[in-house]
């Protein structure tokens, strides 16, 4: 990287903090998915959730969306404030 000026490696930096913070962002949702597969999905797999099996999923998702959608706010902020 020695042979970068200033601003690529600036611009370099910044691609390499967005790629990690996608693939951190991917890891939780993969991580957020078997949480809530293995938590809510009780009997065997068929064609169709039973009604307890996709309300459970539905109110997982929900939180899981309001938790990410807090952190990346939370993230940005701090992003902003530096």
């Amino acid at each position: 990287m020695d042979k970068f000026d200033d601003a690529t490696k600036k611009e370099l930096g910044e691609f390499l903090e967005q790629e990690q913070a996608r693939a951190r962002m991917q890891s939780s949702v993969l991580q957020y998915t078997d949480m809530c597969w293995t938590k809510c999905i009780t009997g065997s797999v068929s064609t169709r959730f039973s009604r307890g099996e996709e309300s459970c999923l539905l109110n997982c998702v929900d939180r899981f969306l309001d938790t990410s959608l807090f952190i990346v706010n939370k993230l940005e902020a701090q992003r902003n404030q530096s």
